[in-house]
């Protein structure tokens, strides 16, 4: 399936002085930069509320209400950048209060306090997430959705993976204080934004690239506007496609809770399989982007094949099969947070992209939830129970996918 590429040189609009790989690949610096600060204080943040005397009803209150934030308030971000158009400041805006907030997780002392900074963080992603994923999907109008949505992702993972390590050196240099530890990630904070600034300077305008490409081939779907309209019914079908495979997907944290509890894996090495199933994420969304580009959304079924081998090997008492499954549980993360995304933004005319992404991040935040909850609850009552209800459910999804023939710009699943 052949994708338009731009040339990668400078274009001689204003709008557009890069090409589209370029940008997509500075974009994903800068999401490599992001990752560095707000992985790194995740990894911390349950220590370091402790410290400051927390329970953990209060850790799992404020950290379950941050992610709720980062999710539920896409509903609402989504909408206001499609209405104002304000993909840059929205962008910019959720950013800062990202990187700034990380920072001072470190000084402010008091419980209360840092409560609200951890949530502020989740808030901050929460307000850039429709408007920078809008942004690139203009790009990879012209790289290929696939390949320019796995690029990003596995930018994204490079931050994910040394940004904790930092954390753990430093406060293992420091006798584990948590000021300098969180401090020195606001030196990738500050080069976040310039970077975002620079972009904005260089490219006003991304949605340029994706209307060279549409003036290239007026058929294509995203040629109208769609600022008015509303949103097709294949994404509404693919939304639930998407909320049935993320319904059945078992947490990393379920997956370290059985490991550690059936003596398989210490605790110590639990951080280890972490950053290897982050490898194999990165490695995965490059392959899948690349099938998308050639294939369309059909190969989007290895993802519920994936997500029933998780639980298939990951609860077993056997240590390599169980490290096996947590890996696969890596390659699905790799999908879903890449390919998933780049198929949202060839459902959608650009005029309703941010909407869409808000809406669908609300889909896979209670879907998400749903999973935790299923997946935690019938690890404890029976784990043959926990994989068959799993199964059922991935079998159901591939189903959906299958029958319903969701299309897009990239092609047919048929």
């Amino acid at each position: 399936m052949n994708q338009p590429v731009f040339e990668e040189r400078d274009a001689d609009r204003p709008s557009v002085r890069m090409g589209p790989w370029r940008f997509v690949v500075w974009f994903g610096t800068v999401s490599l930069l992001a990752d560095f600060v707000y992985e790194g204080a995740r990894s911390i943040t349950g220590p370091l509320l402790a410290s400051l005397g927390a329970s953990a009803l209060v850790v799992g209150v404020v950290t379950g209400a941050g992610e709720a934030a980062a999710l539920g308030l896409r509903l609402v971000s989504g909408p206001l950048a499609d209405r104002t158009r304000r993909f840059w400041g929205l962008a910019i805006a959720g950013y800062a209060l990202t990187v700034a907030s990380v920072p001072l997780l470190g000084v402010v002392g008091v419980l209360w306090a840092a409560c609200a900074l951890v949530i502020a963080e989740r808030v901050g992603k929460a307000v850039r997430s429709p408007a920078k994923d809008t942004l690139l999907s203009h790009a990879t109008a012209a790289t290929g959705r696939g390949r320019g949505f796995a690029v990003h992702e596995a930018l994204d993972q490079i931050g994910a993976l040394v940004g904790p390590l930092l954390v753990a050196g430093v406060l293992a240099l420091t006798g584990n204080d948590y000021g300098p530890a969180l401090g020195v990630l606001a030196l990738p904070g500050i080069a976040v934004l310039l970077l975002l600034l620079w972009l904005r300077a260089r490219v006003p305008d991304p949605e340029a690239y994706e209307r060279e490409v549409t003036a290239a081939a007026p058929t294509a779907p995203g040629g109208r506007d769609g600022r008015d309209g509303r949103l097709p019914r294949a994404f509404w079908t693919y939304a639930g496609f998407t909320a049935a495979t993320t319904t059945g997907f078992a947490t990393f944290g379920v997956l370290s809770y059985h490991l550690v509890q059936r003596h398989l894996l210490s605790a110590a090495w639990v951080p280890v399989l972490y950053a290897a199933a982050m490898a194999v994420d990165a490695v995965a969304a490059l392959a899948t982007g690349w099938l998308y580009d050639r294939h369309g959304p059909r190969v989007l079924i290895a993802l519920p094949v994936l997500t029933a081998g998780v639980v298939a090997l990951a609860f077993t008492d056997t240590v390599a099969v169980a490290v096996v499954g947590s890996l696969v549980w890596g390659a699905a993360m790799g999908i879903q947070e890449s390919t998933l995304r780049a198929t949202v933004a060839d459902l959608v005319p650009s005029g309703r992209r941010a909407t869409a992404y808000g809406l669908f991040a609300g889909v896979v935040g209670a879907a998400s939830l749903a999973g935790g909850a299923l997946t935690g609850g019938l690890y404890g009552y029976s784990v043959p129970v926990l994989i068959t209800v799993v199964v059922v459910i991935q079998v159901l999804a591939a189903v959906l996918l299958l029958v319903t023939g969701v299309r897009t710009a990239s092609g047919p699943t048929e």
